[in-house]
């Protein structure tokens, strides 16, 4: 699989100055915890679930959770477990696992992990991991454990996504210690951690709050300083972090909004898609632009989605710019490594070789599983050239 691989190969060239790089689900969990892009999550009850999945690898996605936590009723817990092993076999009959995208389930127990993975049989290799809910050290080790047993059961790979969402996190006076206890757990099942997530709507849910359609994730001060302190703790890049992903957005139409579009005209009349930018706002994508552009900002890449159409915004947001990869090209060279300052090929800024290091590695991890755009394409086109004809 590889992003944007479900467009033409004649309009990657067009728009990509390096193409994204091909992947699969056994390559390196360093490749793939960058590779993860919109994450898109699925009730795990869904009567055809296979076909979606199959349907959503067409439209460009490259990684879903199938849920049976938040998403369903306690009640339809069993029913959900039924559904995913009768469609993942389903999906087994009729797909190679290299058409699809990387599948992981939410769980809610420890014991669900390798109950699943015993009752899938050979169409576990389908799957890629669990996704695991409420993450703490003290409630987040049985779930590791479980991975690891299972795991050493099937002799699959699979990998492990924590949500971070627990109240504990949350509270000032908890939040040191329970960070600290998550990085100690995390970090003992580091090789099988694949990506760290926000649960957004859980903290907002403490405290009674839910963001508006035309607010970010970071306009809520209490929300933005959990994130804050998740990277601060967790998502350093001196080689102890690791990726943390983007938090929900929940529209997907708006009828009415009080403040002013976030988007630009300019950028939509130079692309003539003038179209495509009140389409946007329509359905409120132009708070979900703004909020990708703000996880970029904060260190988080990724994110999970829950509409489909969630998904081209956050992969054509995470494609390298020509003006990005330039500088982190620069800056990496090898002749730069005693350090210095350059002034950017673009000629409007300075690029100060050892504290932009980490910044230049990351982009060039980015840009090899999203791609580099052309001088002359921005996410305008990117956006236009993935939506379905």
């Amino acid at each position: 699989m590889r992003h944007f691989g479900h467009i033409a190969p004649e309009v990657r060239q067009r728009l990509f100055h390096q193409e994204p790089c091909e992947f699969s689900a056994n390559s390196s969990a360093r490749l793939l915890s960058a590779a993860l892009g919109a994450t898109l999550y699925s009730p795990a009850t869904r009567p055809r679930l296979a076909d979606d999945i199959v349907k959503q690898t067409g439209r460009g996605v490259v990684s879903m959770v199938l849920c049976l936590e938040d998403s369903i009723g306690d009640e339809d817990v069993a029913e959900g477990e039924e559904n995913l092993v009768r469609q993942f076999t389903d999906l087994a009959e009729r797909q190679r696992a290299a058409d699809l995208p990387l599948l992981f389930i939410r769980v809610r127990t420890p014991e669900q992990i390798p109950d699943l993975v015993r009752r899938l049989g050979p169409a576990v290799r389908l799957l890629s991991g669990f996704v695991l809910p409420k993450f703490t050290e003290e409630r987040g080790m049985p779930f590791l454990e479980a991975l690891a047993s299972a795991e050493a059961e099937s002799g699959r790979r699979l990998f492990a996504m924590p949500v971070l969402e627990s109240p504990e996190l949350l509270y000032r006076e908890s939040r040191v210690e329970t960070l600290e206890g998550i990085s100690r757990a995390v970090d003992k099942y580091r090789e099988r951690v694949l990506a760290l997530r926000l649960g957004v709507t859980d903290f907002c849910s403490s405290y009674g709050l839910r963001r508006a359609p035309d607010m970010t994730a970071y306009d809520v001060q209490i929300v933005a300083s959990v994130i804050a302190d998740v990277v601060n703790m967790l998502g350093r890049a001196d080689g102890t972090g690791f990726t943390v992903t983007g938090p929900v957005w929940e529209y997907f139409r708006v009828q009415e909004r009080m403040f002013k579009p976030q988007l630009r005209r300019s950028p939509f009349l130079e692309g003539q898609a003038e179209e495509l930018r009140e389409a946007l706002i329509e359905h409120a994508m132009d708070g979900l632009l703004r909020e990708i552009t703000l996880d970029h900002a904060n260190g988080l890449l990724g994110k999970t989605c829950i509409h489909p159409s969630h998904v081209l915004p956050v992969h054509a947001l995470s494609v390298v710019s020509h003006e990005e990869f330039s500088d982190a090209k620069d800056i990496l060279k090898p002749e730069r490594g005693g350090g210095g300052v350059l002034r950017s090929q673009y000629t409007n800024k300075m690029n100060e070789v050892k504290p932009h290091r980490a910044w230049a590695e990351r982009t060039m991890l980015r840009a090899e599983v999203f791609g580099v755009a052309n001088e002359d394409i921005g996410f305008v086109e990117l956006l236009a050239a993935g939506i379905p004809g």
